[in-house]
């Protein structure tokens, strides 16, 4: 099931708070070789271009369906191309800045993924990455609970991705020890007031809830669904509700 960019962008303003909030943290610096991972439609990117007007930056995302969205903001400072984070930490390059705004909590193993991006910045490169954090978050927790009951783990062939997203205690500790200092990690409520239980399921369903449905048919999805919004409603009873979504926002620079 591919990436829905209309169904993403329905929650534009709420996601561009912590974007904001990541690049704050980023010092500017003359020439710039920038990446972006999972750069989704790239509108983030060019502002980060216009932020930091010289930086070269590289946009990257596996969707298409986002990056066919990017193709109007290229420019000679904006370049975009599809590949997984994995494919590029496996290409011999290097960066003066690896940025990524809610991205990376779809790469497994972040004890390893961490000092592989870490290895990948130039001297005095800086390193700029927020993710949701799934573990805390109500709405995740329901969708995997959900997805290890039946009749949905018959379904699913046993399938469900437990999140692979760390504490903040235990990222800065990678960070230490990976020799990034200046270290500034934070993790961050970001509320979302909700006036009906709708406005909760499209919130996560643009996201998080893809990768079940793309394994279900069309009769399951129904089915799925259907039982994630009693669930919604069941732990959001009262209206309008305000959901406490966590973020993990991480700094460091690279002696």
């Amino acid at each position: 099931m591919p990436w829905n960019p209309d169904v993403y962008n329905q929650f534009k303003n709420i996601r561009f708070k912590p974007f904001y909030d990541l690049a704050a943290l980023i010092t500017d610096e003359k020439e710039m070789k920038a990446v972006d991972l999972g750069c989704g439609t790239g509108e983030q990117t060019a502002i980060l271009t216009e932020k930091f007007p010289d930086a070269v930056f590289t946009g990257i995302d596996s969707s298409p369906e986002m990056l066919e969205k990017s193709k109007a903001l290229e420019n000679e400072r904006l370049h975009f191309r599809m590949a997984t984070t994995e494919e590029v930490l496996e290409a011999d390059e290097s960066w003066d800045l690896i940025f990524s705004n809610a991205a990376l909590q779809w790469s497994d193993d972040h004890p390893k993924l961490f000092p592989k991006l870490i290895s990948k910045l130039k001297s005095g490169g800086q390193l700029a990455i927020q993710m949701p954090y799934q573990p805390g978050n109500i709405l995740n927790k329901i969708l995997f609970e959900l997805a290890g009951e039946e009749p949905f783990h018959i379904q699913l062939n046993g399938w469900n991705r437990p999140s692979a997203v760390l504490t903040v205690d235990e990222y800065a500790q990678i960070l230490f020890d990976s020799g990034l200092e200046d270290l500034d990690l934070s993790q961050k409520v970001y509320p979302i007031i909700a006036e009906d239980h709708e406005t909760l399921f499209n919130f996560i369903s643009g996201s998080a809830l893809i990768p079940y449905l793309e394994r279900l048919n069309e009769t399951q999805q129904k089915t799925l669904t259907t039982e994630f919004k009693q669930r919604i409603a069941a732990n959001f009873s009262n209206l309008p509700a305000m959901y406490a979504f966590k973020r993990i926002l991480m700094y460091g620079r690279k002696k």
